[in-house]
């Protein structure tokens, strides 16, 4: 093969020399070889580490994903206590038919994961509640009547099992006492079931007349083992979880035997008991630490080393006084993280014997290919050279610099050639017209956000300067460059916002909507990082609204608005991000954090999709993150359709008056009927909060604002199919 020809070496320097002969077809031949000899010894001495590694990292994954399916479990099992307790009030009657009360106890408890038993207790000592047979393992119910327990067996109705003498006596109880001393319901600390020596957790409500006298105590009773299934099922082969208190009391321990001294005793569990190495090694790494989060230990035991996780588990629950403080921990053997490692190093000794002996054939093949493509390197470079040229030539603008690029175009900071003013200019790359199945409704898109921007007139909407094609059929057009940032960085970088700022903003995003929607436009995709606070002049705190690329007319059939903005499904600006995208062509359009219930599933929407979605706006600036923060954008949909509005006023620290609370709340609700009627209706509730003096956001209050913490760089924001979705400082 012939190469192309060289300058000569002479004279050069002999790293030149060096370089130049390395990257000639000969030093290839020589070159590769030895990289992978040198490949081979690489993996064999660094590939234990890097795969331990690599081990070590999923295990983390699937111990934080285990620790969030489990909280979800004990979160789901514990808040089955408010419908049943409200079932058990409804047959808290001791003239109710036993049989018609027993049927009823027994199907309260079935089906439901980690309950164990219910009851009724009235003021007479008379007893009702299910409980487990031991000798036949059937759910069964019993009735304490004057010192004679009755077991009844529910098989087509209730018949009787068996009597007893009891002593028992439901007033003397624990729960019985603290419920009627609380006039409230209460959760119990921990206790072992007496039959099963498992650890159970019992929650007791107190029910009263209208007179106010009491008419039963009624209890429901979990079971910690059953409440999650991954608590019995570890998420590796050999390992162990178990879920346990603060004060170190072991709740779940699945796989361990209850000690014998324990169920002799009838006590609940400590670590100490299961005279476990592993056990007693993660409790010693514990020591002090804070379990508010996700922890994971590397713990070196007799028995071997352990890579450990802790998660808080339980939660606050309705109407417990404090949260319940519980963990879930894992311990992982490290033989178990180390197997992959293993068959990782005999599958490199293969490879590098194959390896080597391929590489002078590899090496061949690559020498060859080296001289075609250092032809074709110098022809793209060519070909760049001229293309650049003429990109930075676009009419009246010379552009200065790429603010950003994607999968449909790119944006620019341009100078207007005679006004020496600065624009940013949004270009569509003809090669992103190529497919021609969605080449129309990308052209349309780009000209509808185009024709949009230039029919507003708000100082509040981003201004649109110029829009047209160039002679090789780049589409473009010019808005203005603003000097700001998003209000999705304002909150991430300096918190939540105060009240009296919020509406001012609020206030001004308003006027652009309004606007917008008397001329009959939908903006369908507010969110805070297409809403800037930037400087003009000499104001600050000035909203610009941005992105009109999915805007929507109300007259327009809503299958037309989504075949407009349809793009190819493997088009970059469509994959998901950590703040939101727009989704693909076919389903709902909107950013799912910030979307409207009728927007979420697909149905007409009107301007009030765009008012909750203001609402949603609001509530991030207050309370600092999303109205229902998830971690995926179906669970994100299927809240904002279903959830109920969560506690504004708990999640917001400093001032927060009644007035801002009630219209965010407003803005947020379910229906389009119950919110405000339009943008305009918004700016009156705004207008008409009352905020005091010392509260108030004042012109001083926002300058100094500004002086202490202006972004360092001046910001734009393209807007548009294909335009990187980004915010580009720039001083």
């Amino acid at each position: 093969m012939s190469a192309p020809s060289q300058p000569s070496l002479a004279g050069a320097p002999p790293q030149e020399r060096f370089g130049r002969a390395l990257a000639s077809p000969a030093g290839v031949l020589i070159l590769v070889p030895l990289l992978v000899i040198a490949v081979g010894v690489t993996v064999l001495l660094l590939g234990r580490s890097a795969t331990r590694d690599a081990s070590n990292t999923m295990a983390r994954r699937q111990l934080a994903a285990q620790a969030v399916d489990v909280q979800h479990d004990v979160a789901f099992a514990l808040d089955q206590a408010e419908p049943m307790l409200a079932s058990l009030r409804a047959l808290a009657d001791p003239a109710l038919p036993l049989d018609q009360v027993a049927v009823q106890l027994r199907d309260l408890c079935v089906g439901r994961p980690g309950v164990a038993n219910v009851s009724i207790g009235f003021p007479s000592g008379v007893m009702r509640g299910t409980f487990l047979d031991p000798a036949t393992g059937e759910l069964r119910v019993q009735e304490t009547v004057a010192g004679t327990r009755t077991n009844y067996a529910l098989n087509g109705g209730a018949h009787v099992a068996g009597t007893e003498t009891t002593t028992y006596d439901v007033r003397t109880r624990p729960h019985w006492q603290l419920a009627t001393q609380h006039r409230a319901r209460v959760w119990m600390p921990p206790r072992t079931f007496f039959t099963s020596h498992k650890t159970g957790l019992t929650v007791a409500e107190p029910i009263y007349d209208s007179a106010g006298v009491l008419v039963a105590v009624t209890t429901v009773d979990f079971d910690v083992t059953e409440m999650s299934a991954f608590v019995v099922r570890p998420p590796f082969e050999g390992a162990r979880t178990l879920v346990f208190a603060s004060d170190g009391t072991i709740l779940a321990y699945p796989a361990a035997q209850v000690p014998e001294t324990a169920t002799r005793q009838n006590r609940l569990l400590r670590q100490e008991d299961f005279a476990d190495p592993a056990l007693e090694a993660l409790f010693a790494a514990i020591g002090g630490h804070a379990l508010n989060e996700l922890t994971y230990f590397e713990l070196h035991a007799p028995d071997g080393d352990y890579l450990a996780s802790v998660a808080p588990v339980g939660g606050k629950r309705a109407g417990i006084a404090a949260p319940l403080d519980w963990h879930l921990a894992t311990l992982v053997p490290e033989r178990v993280l180390l197997g992959p490692t293993h068959r990782l190093e005999k599958q490199s000794l293969l490879a590098s014997g194959g390896a080597l002996a391929i590489a002078l054939g590899v090496a061949l093949m690559f020498a060859w290919n080296l001289v075609r493509m250092r032809r074709a390197v110098r022809t793209a470079r060519e070909h760049a050279r001229s293309a650049e040229q003429r990109v930075k030539e676009l009419g009246s603008y010379r552009l200065v610099g790429k603010l950003g690029m994607g999968g449909m175009g790119e944006v620019w900071r341009a100078e207007h050639r005679l006004l020496a003013r600065e624009a940013a200019i949004k270009l569509m790359r003809p090669e992103a017209l190529s497919d021609p199945s969605y080449a129309p409704a990308i052209r349309e898109r780009f000209r509808r956000e185009a024709q949009t921007l230039a029919a507003m007139r708000s100082r509040h909407t981003i201004a649109l300067y110029d829009y047209g094609m160039t002679d090789d059929g780049t589409f473009f057009y010019v808005m203005e460059l603003l000097d700001g940032l998003d209000l999705d960085k304002l909150v991430r970088f300096h918190g939540a916002q105060p009240a009296a700022r919020v509406i001012a903003l609020l206030m001004q995003a308003c006027q652009s909507l309004a606007e917008a929607h008397e001329a009959g436009l939908l903006h369908r995709d507010i969110k805070p990082a297409n809403l800037m606070i930037s400087r003009a002049a000499d104001e600050v705190d000035v909203v610009k609204l941005l992105d009109f690329g999915i805007v929507h007319t109300m007259a327009e059939p809503l299958a037309l608005a989504q075949e407009i903005v349809a793009l190819p499904p493997a088009a970059p600006t469509m994959q998901t991000t950590p703040s939101g995208r727009l989704t693909a062509a076919g389903s709902v359009v909107g950013t799912p954090g910030y979307i409207a219930p009728e927007q979420a599933i697909g149905v007409a929407v009107d301007e009030r999709a765009d008012l909750y979605a203001l609402g949603c706006v609001a509530w991030w600036l207050l309370a600092g993150n999303e109205v229902y923060p998830r971690p995926d954008e179906d669970a994100a949909l299927r809240s904002h359709a279903l959830e109920p509005i969560p506690d504004l006023r708990g999640r917001v620290r400093g001032w927060l008056p009644v007035g801002l609370e009630t219209l965010v709340v407003a803005l947020l609700a379910k229906r389009p009927e119950d919110r405000p009627r339009d943008a305009r209706a918004v700016i009156s509730a705004l207008r008409a909060i009352d905020v005091p003096p010392d509260h108030a956001w004042t012109e001083v209050r926002v300058q100094t604002w500004w002086l202490e913490h202006k972004p360092a760089e001046k910001q734009t924001k393209p807007t548009g199919p294909g335009a990187a979705r980004m915010i580009v400082p720039q001083r």
